[in-house]
C-alpha cells in the first residue's frame, strides 16, 4: 500500500520536512537490521485525533530496546509527546504512526556499542492492512515453509527490524503462491503468529491464542481482543495451536494494529466458516473502542489536541 507523505517526520527533536528526512547510506542499523520500531493507530474521535494505547506502544518501543542493548535517549514520556506532536502537526483526523530508534551514521562492523541511538516518528493516511472487506470475507492463509524465530537466536518479544526479515519472506512466499498472509510454525511445529498479527482460534466453544513462548509477539491488540472477549463472556486462554487446529476450527481471526481485527475463511485451502459471529462481534466492538465510543475502555485512547 503506498505511503502517502505528509508534511514533517519527528527526528531526534525537530520536525524534519518529509522529503529532507533522510539518513546516510552506511547508517548502521541499515547493514545490520539493529533496530525497533512500532506501528501506533490514531482514530478519528468526537474529540479530535486519538491515539490508541499510545503509552502502552512507546513503552513496548522502550522493551525492545532494552531487550537490543539500545539505550533510548527520550523517555517514554518523551516520545508520547512527540508522537501527538507529529500527529498534530499533519492535521490528519487519522493516521497509522511509526517510531523508529535506530543505531546512526558513524561506525561500522557489529559492535553497537559506539553507535548513536537516533529516533525518528512518521505518520500518514492508511487503511486496513489485510483489506477494508477482511472482516466481511475473511482472508486466505497459508503454512509457511519458513519458521518462526527460536527465542535463542533472534528475540521474538523485541519488535526489531531484523526480525521482519523473517516476516517478510513469508509474506512474499505466500502472495506470489496465491493467498492473503501467511501462517508462521515455530520449531517445535506449534503455530506462532502471522507475519504481523496474532491469531485467535474458535475450537469448541472457547477462544484459543498462542503464548510468546510459540514466538508470537505480545501483541497489544492481541491484549485488547482478549479483554473485549472476557467481556462478552468468551472463555480466551493463552496455549499451543496446532495446524490441525486451524483446519477443524469453527471461527479464526487475526489482529494487529496494521490490520486491526480481520477474519480468515481458509488456511491451506481448508474452508473455516467466516464471518463467525464471534469474529463479528469482536471486530465491531473494536472499532467502537478505537475510536472512544465505549466509555468502558475510554482511557485507552489518548487525545491529540
Amino acid at each position: 500500500m503506498p505511503i502517502q507523505p505528509t508534511a514533517n517526520i519527528w527526528m531526534n527533536g525537530e520536525l524534519v520536512p518529509w522529503d529532507e528526512a533522510r539518513i546516510h547510506v552506511l547508517t548502521h542499523t541499515l547493514h545490520y537490521g539493529m533496530g525497533v520500531f512500532e506501528g501506533i493507530r490514531a482514530y478519528e474521535t468526537a474529540d479530535g485525533p486519538g491515539i490508541f494505547r499510545l503509552t502502552e506502544h512507546i513503552s513496548r518501543l522502550h522493551d525492545s530496546a532494552k531487550i537490543m542493548g539500545m539505550e533510548l535517549p527520550y523517555s517514554v514520556a518523551e516520545l508520547v509527546d512527540a508522537t501527538k506532536a507529529v500527529v498534530r502537526d499533519t492535521g490528519l483526523p487519522s493516521c497509522y504512526i511509526r517510531p523508529i530508534a535506530y543505531f546512526g551514521y558513524g561506525e561500522m562492523g557489529l559492535n553497537t556499542l559506539p553507535c548513536s541511538v537516533d529516533v525518528a516518528i512518521a505518520c500518514w493516511p492508511w487503511g486496513a492492512y489485510l483489506g477494508d472487506d477482511a472482516v466481511s470475507k475473511g482472508v486466505r492463509m497459508k503454512i509457511s515453509t519458513w519458521l518462526r524465530h527460536d527465542h535463542n537466536a533472534m528475540p521474538p518479544a523485541a519488535k526489531t527490524t531484523g526480525n521482519y526479515v523473517n516476516s517478510s519472506l513469508a509474506k512474499v512466499e505466500a502472495l506470489r503462491a496465491g493467498y492473503d498472509e501467511a501462517v508462521m510454525l515455530n520449531p517445535a511445529g506449534m503455530v506462532s503468529e502471522c507475519t504481523g498479527e496474532n491469531i485467535f482460534v474458535l475450537r469448541r466453544g472457547r477462544v484459543v491464542t498462542p503464548p510468546q513462548s510459540a514466538g508470537a509477539l505480545e501483541g497489544i491488540t492481541q491484549d485488547t481482543v482478549a479483554t473485549i472477549l472476557a467481556d462478552m463472556g468468551v472463555e480466551c486462554v493463552e496455549s499451543d495451536v496446532t495446524r490441525s487446529d486451524l483446519y477443524t476450527c469453527d471461527e479464526m481471526f487475526v489482529c494487529g494494529t496494521a490490520a486491526e481485527v480481520s477474519a480468515v475463511n481458509s488456511v491451506d485451502d481448508r474452508a473455516i466458516p467466516c464471518p463467525g459471529p464471534v469474529t463479528s462481534e469482536v471486530a465491531a466492538q473494536y472499532a467502537r473502542i478505537v475510536r472512544g465510543q465505549v466509555d468502558q475502555y475510554r482511557d485507552w485512547v489518548e487525545l491529540v489536541r
